[in-house]
């Protein structure tokens, strides 16, 4: 049997979309449970989903609480109510395609490696400037690197996936996701996967929609939180920051020291103003090639001020994360 499991909190405008799709997978129904750890959801999530089963007896869906109210915890909770010798997760904001279940089952079964996961496709929650714009973000390298499950087009071994999939006996192997970490748990726990000497798989055949964040305030808070729960995990594991990874606080620190020097030294003032105009130039050129290509305007202006959110969020979050000495 395999165990979807879904952390959700006030998911009440996709969680349908998702259940949907994983009725209409082509992995046999009889041999798939679903299992929803809800973080006390305030919307209609609870809803939507009791309305789901009520009309939808066939497929096995369970609800599990998560008291805690955070993605560790609501996997480890999914994880535990779990019957399935097989695991695999899904946010309650993705849409996997119809193979999806049936091509992770088959990689986990050929012992190709110890963590499957797919590819993202993303795409916006809604249709206004700011979620396409933050949707063409999250899925270019100049906004995001090098990430392979972003737009990843070969298979092959990898530091992490998303959603991965993977057998109980790896969560005995290597415990259960560190409920310490609010943001990168696949991160960390795939980290401890490669020090126990197991392997990531990524193939780009196994694929999923994934929705960005609607607007600009959200994907600031996302990213923030991202670069302040990486720099937790980097206390633990230094070893595991990535290129693409460096290079935003790296930025956003180098801006900042220019700035304050610039006050007291005019020349560092004259490096900052052109390496601000550098940034915002590329950013604007990536912005009017992406609007012309997907003919949408509103992205010359959009994609511009989305991938410096990220970047600067996400580099300032870092940064603050390194010097706390208490997560929040």
């Amino acid at each position: 049997k395999v165990s979807v499991i879904i952390p959700c909190r006030n998911e009440e405008r996709t969680i349908r979309l998702l259940l949907e799709a994983l009725m209409k997978q082509s992995f046999p129904r009889e041999a798939l449970e679903v299992v929803v750890a809800d973080g006390m959801s305030s919307d209609g999530t609870r809803a939507v989903i009791a309305d789901f089963q009520a009309s939808h007896p066939d497929l096995h869906l369970r609800v599990v609480d998560n008291p805690k109210r955070n993605i560790p915890s609501a996997v480890n909770a999914g994880i535990r109510a779990a019957e399935g010798e097989l695991l695999l997760r899904l946010d309650a904001h993705s849409v996997p395609q119809e193979e999806y279940i049936e091509r992770c089952y088959a990689a986990l079964t050929q012992g190709i490696s110890d963590v499957v996961g797919g590819v993202w496709d993303i795409q916006p929650q809604e249709n206004t400037w700011a979620a396409r714009s933050i949707a063409a973000a999250a899925a270019h390298p100049l906004a995001v690197g090098d990430a392979q499950y972003r737009y990843g087009k070969q298979a092959g071994y990898v530091d992490t996936v998303p959603f991965g999939a993977f057998k109980r006996e790896l969560v005995q192997r290597v415990g259960l996701y560190d409920e310490t970490l609010l943001t990168n748990e696949d991160y960390e726990f795939n980290t401890r996967v490669r020090q126990a000497g197991g392997k990531i798989w990524l193939d780009p055949q196994i694929r999923c929609v994934y929705f960005a964040r609607r607007s600009l305030k959200e994907l600031a808070n996302q990213y923030w939180r991202y670069g302040y729960w990486k720099a937790q995990m980097l206390k633990r594991y230094p070893g595991s920051l990535r290129l693409r990874q460096a290079l935003p606080p790296l930025f956003v620190l180098g801006m900042a020291l220019l700035l304050v020097l610039g006050f007291y030294w005019q020349p560092a003032l004259f490096v900052f103003l052109g390496a601000a105009l550098l940034y915002l130039a590329v950013l604007i050129a990536a912005g009017i090639q992406l609007a012309a290509h997907k003919k949408d305007p509103a992205l010359s202006v959009g994609f511009p001020l989305a991938a410096a959110s990220m970047h600067t969020f996400w580099g300032a979050g870092l940064l603050v994360g390194l010097v706390s000495k208490n997560a929040r």
